[in-house]
């Protein structure tokens, strides 16, 4: 497990952009897989990105993809949401995941990411 804390929330107009950052207290190099979770006030937490160690590999719930990019600096420890053309039903809180082991970033599982991070605030007006 290693500590992960976001950054980059606030509030936005529709159809505006956000970039959301996760710095991490440790080589995100060595972690399996990073990820991006949200929730929505009286949701459950959902799915929306994730990135293989090297980054080659991208998975994006069907409701982001095509507007949100996930991308990771290891260097910096770094991963990435680019978030585009930003919708309402985008308003939740999004919380930075690692996955310490896997075996392919199709398979992974909620239940596999077992580092977090405390969320930051996204909130899209109309």
């Amino acid at each position: 497990q290693v500590q992960l804390v976001e950054s980059g929330g606030g509030l936005v107009q529709a159809g505006g952009s956000l970039t959301l950052s996760c710095a991490a207290s440790a080589r995100i190099s060595s972690i399996y897989a990073m990820g991006w979770f949200r929730q929505a006030p009286g949701k459950d937490r959902e799915f929306v990105a994730a990135i293989s160690r090297t980054g080659i590999t991208t998975r994006y719930d069907d409701s982001v993809k095509g507007r949100f990019t996930i991308s990771r600096d290891n260097a910096k420890n770094t991963v990435y949401l680019q978030m585009n053309s930003l919708k309402p039903e985008d308003t939740a809180v999004y919380y930075c995941a690692g996955a310490a082991n896997g075996r392919g970033i199709w398979l992974l599982k909620e239940l596999d990411f077992d580092s977090w991070g405390q969320g930051t605030q996204v909130t899209v007006s109309s």
